[in-house]
């Protein structure tokens, strides 16, 4: 996606024009346009210039966004653009507006209604009083002159917008208060007091200059709010280091960022920032990667461990190779993705969309329609006026443009402190909807490390003999288990001995020679050939054959050494995230390539609804797609051979930021690997969505409720009359309410359960049973082409055929009739009996 820099828009209908405007540029396979952060994201083949004359056709300025100037200050830049530029300016107008209107409303309200003192020569002069007025609302039309300009520029390309409602309103006001003011000093000029009397109470001119000051303070606070949306994406962006200390010709020098090439040795002191990615080479330290992860507890380093920009070196000195620079960083990446998201168009924000593609037009004519029905009614043009210039000055497109990308914008910079990245807006919605989860066993449930967990040694051998044993000979293997006892043994601060003529024994084990005698290891079938294992031992080993472990007997010569056990521990968080996930209502799956017998263990372990064992790596898609007639299923995993299935679930999430095939398919990264950041990313979504409807519910009903009562539809029901100023501060009011109410967002907890609200689950939601009595089935394959005829039809979740039984029992989503039933089994020429 390329991101450009639009310019001009100022409500909800601009960016709906913009949008429409580059969807017909040839090339354009879809665009999304962000009013919050006045960009726009392009897929397709379109060049830049046809793009950008396509949005200036349209009455607006774009250009491309992040285009590197010479010395490739782009991160600054980008930190620039998201800068409040606009409230310091919208700051400036307010103040000068309100000098000026002051003074209008102490003339135009204070004196002529309050009595108010005023100079004699003004006073008693109502000509001059008029033209004071009339000057006053000038100057504050030109102070504003924005709403002016734009609303009539997109008028004439026959795209209204807000500021068209604005200057409709203000300028309806000022022409017809000018009228007013000729009229009246005509019947002074004819010493007609009465006439000049009626005239005067038929000026505006206060109004017009109300209505632009009120939506200034609106436009304002939003702009406020509006940059405190981006708050997240700022913080990321100032987290990026400016220099780096590099290694040139073994001398420290230190350098701007933009300079570290990939190769360069750099080094980190103690209380720095790591300036790019890389890996150590030498010294070890602690490093703080909570700006990444949002994880504050320190990470050990050590040679050899990979270390990410911005996170910081705590504690020692460590010397490293650069491995990622610039745009490559995992810091740059998490800020793009962010502000990609960010660009993107939740799928509940096509509603707001088409509804503010016609909605000023649909003002225009209600306000028209108003001003007519008065006039017929028998009403004064100025009271019929001031109804019309209500209804424009209330109706708000503002508020339902804004409703959606406020909420999307704090939710995702909540996930991005949290270290959960949300890719798209729209998998910032869907992630909330899931109703299964599917769940990889090894690195996701699992730390994805085998470790020692059990000890047992024969009679008459040491723990520690029997370790070391084990160590001499798993030392030359490069297997995962094998690595498990060296790690175990180095913990130990053991000594290897040394063996001769080792060999690995695929699906047995291991074999060497340690000062003359036989060294084995390996399974209880390999070993128990060749010694005898006691029965305690056998039983011990079986045992933990059931809760997961892998246990690997050695011997020496005839005798049994022992029993180590090893396994694939589960992560002390795992059971609760399970646990948080079906409190959610959400039925948990665990995937897995292990036996049936290990993969329950582990399962039974974690509290998961359903085990899937057997998977293989290719499998799992497979998997997925079954899955997905259950309900809307998210997948999550760690490594490459997860990214078809990742791609193939309604959200794939890519946790403990594993491999980049695996980002590059999830919809959402997990930077930790923190398996209860699963449900913290569900809750986020489910908060963001709910704050996405409380927005669009009081933008509609704001709309609904202020534009008959401007029109005065309540005149004759309860005689409320709505002064075109009170309906200018409603508009003004309108967003900031809006966005205030996004805000609340930051305040949210995304790791607290107390608040989770129970969706029914693929077993709860509402389901009908049938069973129907067949006959002419002789055996597995029969039931297999009843059963797949049966799935075939949408309504049947699950048929459960038996031959010998002669049924099958369908699990229904939907009502389906006998008949069609009937018919799809007896034409794979089976009889059905009832």
């Amino acid at each position: 996606m390329k991101q450009y820099t639009v310019t001009g828009m100022s409500c909800a209908a601009c960016s709906a024009r913009v949008e429409k405007a580059v969807a017909k540029v040839p090339g354009v396979s879809a665009c999304s346009v962000s009013l919050l952060t006045n960009s726009m994201g392009v897929e397709g083949t379109a060049s830049d210039e046809a793009i950008i004359a396509a949005v200036e056709e349209a009455g607006y300025g774009a250009s491309v966004k992040g285009a590197q100037n010479q010395e490739g200050e782009s991160a600054g830049r980008s930190e620039e653009a998201l800068k409040d530029h606009e409230t310091p300016v919208l700051k400036r107008r307010l103040i000068a507006s309100l000098g000026f209107l002051i003074v209008l409303m102490y003339i135009s309200m204070g004196h002529m209604m309050w009595g108010w003192s005023m100079p004699a020569v003004i006073a008693n002069n109502h000509v001059a009083m008029g033209l004071l007025q009339l000057l006053l609302t000038v100057i504050i039309m030109v102070i504003n002159q924005k709403f002016f300009i734009s609303g009539f520029k997109s008028l004439w390309h026959r795209a209204p917008n807000m500021d068209t409602l604005v200057a409709l309103g203000s300028g309806a006001s000022f022409l017809y208060s000018t009228y007013a003011l000729f009229a009246m000093t005509d019947a002074q000029m004819h010493g007609d007091m009465a006439g000049v009397m009626a005239y005067m109470h038929e000026f505006y001119f206060e109004s017009a200059a109300m209505i632009l000051t009120l939506i200034t303070v609106g436009k304002m606070l939003e702009a406020r709010s509006k940059g405190k949306t981006t708050d997240a994406l700022k913080s990321l962006m100032k987290l990026a280091p400016k220099t780096a200390t590099v290694l040139v010709d073994g001398v420290e020098t230190v350098v701007s960022i933009e300079q570290v090439k990939k190769g360069d040795t750099f080094v980190v002191r103690p209380g720095e920032n790591i300036p790019v990615d890389g890996v150590v080479l030498e010294g070890e330290s602690a490093v703080n990667e909570s700006a990444l992860t949002g994880e504050s507890i320190p990470v050990d380093k050590g040679p050899g461990s990979m270390v990410s920009a911005a996170t910081v070196n705590q504690s020692g000195f460590i010397k490293c190779e650069a491995t990622r620079v610039g745009e490559d960083t995992t810091l740059s990446q998490i800020i793009r993705m962010v502000s990609d998201a960010a660009a993107t168009k939740a799928p509940i924000a096509k509603v707001a969309d088409k509804v503010s593609g016609v909605f000023v037009p649909a003002v225009i004519a209600i306000a028209a329609v108003t001003i007519i029905a008065w006039l017929i009614a028998g009403e004064s043009f100025g009271f019929a006026l001031a109804r019309g210039i209500s209804v424009l000055v209330i109706s708000c497109p503002c508020a339902l443009g804004l409703a959606t990308p406020v909420a999307i914008m704090v939710g995702n910079g909540m996930g991005a402190k949290h270290g959960i990245l949300f890719k798209t807006a729209v998998s910032l919605e869907e992630t909330g909807k899931v109703q299964v989860v599917a769940l990889d066993k090894t690195g996701t449930i699992t730390s994805g490390e085998p470790k020692v967990t059990d000890v047992l040694p024969a009679a008459g051998v040491r723990a520690d003999e029997l370790m070391s044993l084990a160590y001499a000979l798993e030392q030359k293997s490069e297997h995962p288990l094998a690595r498990a006892i060296v790690k175990s043994a180095l913990e130990q601060q053991l000594q290897a001995r040394e063996v001769d003529g080792f060999r690995a024994l695929p699906g047995n084990g291991l074999e060497a020679t340690l000062e003359g005698k036989r060294l084995a290891g390996g399974s209880m079938g390999y070993i128990a050939g060749q010694a005898q294992v006691p029965e305690t031992l056998r039983a011990a080993a079986e045992r933990m054959a059931g809760e997961g472990k892998t246990p690997l007997l050695f011997m020496l010569e005839d005798r049994l050494l022992g029993v180590i056990a090893v396994a694939d521990t589960i992560k002390q968080d795992s059971p609760q995230a399970v646990r948080e996930l079906r409190d959610m209502g959400i039925h948990v799956v665990m995937l897995t390539g292990d036996n049936q017998r290990t993969a329950e263990a582990i399962g039974k372990q974690a509290g998961v609804d359903e085990v899937i064992a057997g998977v293989l790596p290719d499998g799992k898609e497979s998997v997925i797609r079954t899955l997905k007639k259950k309900g809307k299923v998210a997948m999550v995993g760690d490594g490459i051979n997860d990214a078809p299935a990742l791609t193939r679930a309604d959200t794939g999430i890519a946790i403990g930021a594993g491999t980049d095939i695996a980002i590059d398919a999830a919809d959402v990264v997990l930077m930790n690997s923190k398996l209860t950041d699963v449900p913290a990313a569900i809750r986020l979504s489910r908060a963001t969505l709910r704050n996405i409807h409380e927005n669009l519910f009081w933008a509609f009903i704001y709309n609904v409720i202020g534009i008959p009562l401007a029109a005065g539809l309540m005149i004759p029901i309860f005689g409320w009359k709505l002064n075109p100023m009170f309906g200018a501060a409603a508009m003004s009011l309108s967003s900031f309410c809006v966005v205030s109410n996004a805000l609340r967002l930051n305040l949210f907890d995304v790791h607290s359960a107390k608040k989770d609200k129970k969706i029914k689950s693929a077993k709860e939601r509402k389901t009908m049973e049938k069973t129907m009595r067949i006959e002419g089935m002789m055996c597995g394959h029969c039931e297999a082409r009843v059963k797949k005829c049966l799935e075939a039809l949408p309504e049947v979740t699950e048929a459960v055929v038996s031959h010998e039984k002669g049924t099958a029992v369908l699990t229904l989503s939907a009502p389906v009739s006998d008949e069609v039933l009937k018919k799809t089994v007896e034409d794979q020429g089976y009889q059905v009996i009832g």
